[in-house]
């Protein structure tokens, strides 16, 4: 009978352990969906591969898929700098840009349809009407048949440029890249009901916008003011939307192109955080990333969107993107620097460096994932070669 009774009494232990376990286990996965176990699990810069890349370089990229956000730097389908970014969360997506050709439409598209399965971009922000930023929303045209963005997708709000030095005509009287854009935009309003509004709308409350939107339960993004959404600027860079997301206490900063005396009026007329990641303004260019704005943001983490190398846009090698004037200004503060792509001398001019870009986080620390690889870009064969790391920056020259 004894024999019997301890038998059953150490069953019954093992159950209570086995139950103890179970719950525990439970209470540990509920913490780490909520994020608030990031800073206790490891999450350095190991080299990762992603998935394979296609022949048109959108690559086969498992859904990077959160509880919380995502920011995503895709490749653009050719050998030309453009920026594109993809903010997704839950449901809902905004969409920054689409360059950088009117080819690059079907590559964007076929990576963002990977994340946005119900056919709606509930925002879409046009940061200035230079081709490498909007020919995507244009797209090509085959009869009646168009692959643009604003085309392709049902648009809940536009956010767009107040001010622009493009004309809607060609002296020949032809449609110019701006004239076709606003006749995109014009059809997202007509055939979806998108509602378009400048930044300008935006910063002053005006005609039904506001400077702050609600993307999901604590996160947000915020139309930013600058000077030349009222002045006016030789350069089209100068006129860029600048937005920040916000997840909490983490911060995301987003310039388009603006350049030096705009991102000094940035600073000035806005209270800017330190920020956990910055789209590099003008794709890593001399005329921006400024000491001035970087000094007051102290970025985490820089990600490029170009074509590495491409001269398109320089005529000294020390100015291409990304230059060397924004690897010695964006160095004192992190080294943790991504690039979409690289030049090659393949048929297609153009090769992944870390290829599709994707920066995660439910609220905790980021998450960096890539299609190619994790290399960051002072350790690349191409920087080794053609940039020098200065003896100020993170992890010394």
């Amino acid at each position: 009978m004894a024999a019997r009774r301890k038998k059953k009494q150490s069953r019954r232990f093992r159950a209570v352990v086995a139950i103890l376990m179970v719950i525990v286990l439970i209470a540990l996965f509920v913490l780490w969906k909520k994020g608030y176990l990031d800073d206790y699990l490891p999450m350095g810069d190991h080299t990762h591969q992603g998935g394979t890349d296609n022949g048109d370089g959108s690559g086969d990229q498992t859904p990077i898929v959160t509880d919380g956000l995502s920011i995503h730097f895709p490749m653009l389908g050719n050998a030309n700098t453009g920026d594109c970014t993809l903010i997704k969360t839950g449901n809902t997506e905004l969409l920054i840009d689409a360059g950088s050709k009117k080819n690059s439409a079907a590559t964007i598209k076929k990576y963002v349809d990977t994340y946005c399965t119900d056919g709606i971009l509930e925002y879409v922000i046009a940061t200035h009407a230079h081709e490498d930023h909007i020919a995507g929303f244009v797209g090509t045209k085959s009869g009646t048949s168009r692959t643009g963005i604003l085309y392709e997708y049902k648009v809940g709000t536009i956010i767009e440029f107040e001010k622009t030095n493009q004309s809607l005509k060609t002296e020949k009287g032809n449609d110019t890249l701006y004239g076709e854009y606003c006749q995109a935009v014009e059809y997202a309003q007509t055939t979806w009901g998108a509602k378009v509004y400048s930044a300008l709308d935006c910063v002053n409350g005006e005609n039904g916008a506001q400077a702050t939107y609600e993307l999901a339960d604590g996160i947000t993004f915020t139309v930013l003011d600058q000077k030349y959404y009222t002045e006016e600027s030789s350069t089209e860079n100068d006129y860029s939307v600048c937005t920040l997301v916000t997840q909490g206490v983490n911060h995301y900063l987003f310039t388009g192109d603006l350049e030096e005396d705009g991102e000094e009026s940035l600073v000035q007329k806005n209270s800017l955080p330190k920020v956990k990641l910055f789209k590099a303004g003008h794709h890593g260019s001399t005329t921006s990333n400024t000491s001035v704005l970087m000094s007051v943001i102290k970025p985490e983490i820089v990600c490029v969107c170009c074509c590495c190398g491409n001269m398109e846009y320089a005529k000294d090698p020390l100015n291409d993107f990304p230059s060397q004037a924004f690897v010695d200004r964006v160095a004192p503060y992190t080294d943790r620097i991504y690039v979409t792509t690289i030049v090659s001398d393949n048929e297609d001019g153009f090769e992944p460096m870390n290829g599709n870009i994707v920066v995660s986080s439910t609220g905790g620390e980021l998450t960096v994932t890539c299609s190619n690889n994790m290399i960051i870009f002072k350790e690349t064969e191409w920087f080794k070669n053609n940039r020098t790391w200065p003896s100020n920056g993170v992890g010394g020259g």
